[in-house]
């Protein structure tokens, strides 16, 4: 069974961190949320708390199938700020293991690592400037390698189902989308 880490910062962007999780466990995936904060607790940017699987310091990311960051602000530059983050993210790279991010966070977090470097990549409108290294597309997913980003909100459920599809197979993620009636609103 893949697992998957979510980082959780205050102000995260509820539903790039909710649709996903959701999706990803309906399709078998042992997904881990993880509080950045210190408290299993966190904040999201339209002051919704949601209690974490785990805290980061409780964790070891070395079995990490992928990473992933939701967006929102300040969510993204509070990810950011987390050294700890940073190096899991580093590590995960290093390894050549996936990694996805949505909205500000490709920007505010994989730009600046260097993660996206030479690779296509999206982001919310208007900070596409911060991936100078990269290659944007406007999408509202893109894949490049072990990296897959999302472009906001409305993006949440195709970037979900794309990651389910690369971690389980495509059977289950189009399974699963239709089940949600997605196929159905995409139609």
């Amino acid at each position: 069974m893949a697992k998957v880490y979510v980082f959780f910062a205050n102000g995260f962007e509820d539903v790039e961190a909710l649709i996903p999780i959701d999706v990803l466990r309906r399709g078998g995936v042992n997904v881990v949320t993880v509080s950045t904060t210190g408290n299993p607790i966190v904040e999201s940017a339209h002051g919704v708390g949601i209690q974490t699987d785990a805290l980061f310091e409780d964790c070891d990311f070395s079995d990490a199938d992928l990473l992933m960051l939701p967006g929102g602000m300040p969510g993204a530059s509070n990810l950011y700020a987390h050294e700890g983050v940073c190096q899991a993210l580093l590590a995960q790279q290093e390894k050549g293991r996936k990694i996805a991010a949505i909205c500000a966070s490709p920007a505010v977090v994989l730009a600046p690592l260097g993660i996206l470097d030479g690779k296509k990549a999206t982001c919310y409108p208007g900070f596409e400037e911060a991936l100078y290294e990269a290659d944007y597309t406007g999408d509202l997913v893109t894949v490049d390698g072990n990296v897959t980003t999302g472009e906001g909100p409305a993006a949440a459920f195709p970037y979900a189902y794309e990651i389910l599809a690369q971690l389980v197979n495509k059977q289950t993620s189009d399974q699963i989308a239709e089940g949600m009636r997605f196929k159905h609103l995409m139609a």
